[in-house]
């Protein structure tokens, strides 16, 4: 996945639970690789004592968020009993004080932390829990697909891309042509649209589904790991309206989950 659509994904995520939890400061971070997990979004804060912060297993709150993979909590973090204190100097440099940190786990492993914080010492209730946690299942099924894809994904010809690179490429077109203003040029836009997903489907299609452009817009988006509040940005509607779509799609397609509709999809030729 790149750095750049990671953010994307990331920073929906965030603001998401901000919104919802009515927190004032949201922040987090995804596993590069082997590398340790770094604070690369931050939301409502007051200074930059946070950002590029590296998290070790075990190490705060955040770390004993990662060594556990379930989400854990403070109410007073400068003198809370129960993690250890490596990064006091930034968590109060920012004032902090009631802090949640919720894993991004995908097939058991946790992939990031994401959390939500307090300049007061009050206790962080269940609207504040539900939302950390949505926002992180979000993540992880942005991650997921996208894993899943990468794995399905068929090696490059030389010199020729890959086929992830023409569908995150089908994708942006599927996003780009209702913008377009020129109904000529939506149309040709649309035709090389059509035509990946002909190529895509002339094995074996499966008869009986037809989605309407819209839906097809929004699986594009799934496909390419994008969130629903992602697919909303990209596509300029609302995030119910997203949601709306895909739903209907799944049904048509027979899905129950978002995977399996860009599976389906595939294979009834309406996605490259």
């Amino acid at each position: 996945m790149s750095e750049r659509i990671e953010g994307v994904e990331l920073r929906a995520a965030l603001v998401r639970l901000r919104r919802g939890s009515g927190l004032p400061v949201v922040f987090g971070g995804l596993m590069d690789g082997g590398r340790p997990l770094r604070i690369a979004e931050l939301h409502g804060a007051l200074t930059p004592a946070l950002q590029g912060l590296a998290i070790s297993p075990g190490n705060g709150l955040g770390g004993k968020c990662l060594a556990l993979a379930r989400p854990c909590a403070v109410t007073d973090y400068p003198v809370a009993r129960h993690i250890t204190h490596e990064y006091d100097l930034p968590v109060s440099a920012e004032g902090l004080r009631s802090v949640i940190a919720v894993p991004v786990v995908v097939r058991r492993q946790v992939r990031g932390v994401l959390y939500g914080a307090l300049r007061d010492a009050l206790p962080l209730g269940e609207r504040v829990f539900d939302a950390a946690v949505a926002a992180a299942r979000d993540v992880e099924q942005a991650l997921a697909v996208r894993d899943e894809v990468s794995r399905l994904a068929e090696p490059a010809e030389a010199p020729g891309p890959s086929w992830e690179e023409v569908r995150h490429a089908y994708g942006e077109l599927r996003a780009l042509a209702p913008r377009v203003a020129d109904e000529e040029l939506r149309a040709r836009l649309l035709a090389v649209c059509g035509r990946l997903e002909s190529a895509a489907g002339a094995s074996a299609p499966l008869p009986g589904v037809s989605l309407t452009p819209r839906e097809t817009d929004v699986l594009a988006a799934v496909a390419s790991g994008a969130t629903n509040a992602a697919a909303a940005q990209r596509l300029g509607l609302r995030p119910e309206t997203v949601k709306g779509y895909l739903r209907s799609a799944m049904r048509k397609l027979g899905a129950h989950t978002r995977l399996e509709a860009v599976v389906a999809a595939r294979r009834a030729g309406a996605l490259p």
